[in-house]
């Protein structure tokens, strides 16, 4: 069953994704080699808390963190680690929120420091699925 918004509520959930798409922006900005998932996750609760939205994520079924992060062939929905990300780790970063009861979620792939030329053809090659997929769906 499909449930119609009304324009408010559309107004709330193109928000709550704007908001994700920026503290994505800005994570990706933060990934280098030799940082860990761990202070990339802290960093994300500090923007949260800045933007006065709650981490949809965290708590959810018991969950601890906002972030869900995955390196390289890790399963997604990772949990973050102290582990330092190095050159050539492909990193997978899941954020969602919850903004005045509406939920906006995304994930991005993110190249740490220098990748293999398959690494970088593949999120190429990825990306350019998206995209098609996201044009078809129109």
């Amino acid at each position: 069953m499909v449930i119609l918004k009304l324009p408010d509520e559309i107004e709330k959930l193109r928000t709550s994704n704007s908001i994700v798409a920026e503290i994505l922006g800005e994570l990706r900005d933060r990934v280098r080699p030799g940082v860990t998932t761990g202070e990339l996750n802290s960093f994300c609760e500090e923007l949260s808390r800045k933007k006065r939205v709650k981490p949809a994520f965290k708590g959810y079924k018991g969950y601890p963190f906002a972030l869900c992060t995955s390196v390289n062939g890790e399963v997604v929905h990772g949990m973050p680690s102290d582990r330092p990300l190095i050159s050539g780790d492909i990193l997978s970063l899941d954020f969602g929120v919850n903004y005045k009861g509406f939920y906006g979620d995304a994930a991005i792939t993110v190249p740490v420091g220098v990748v293999s030329d398959e690494a970088r053809r593949l999120l190429k090659v990825t990306e350019a699925g998206l995209h098609d997929a996201i044009r078809q769906a129109r």
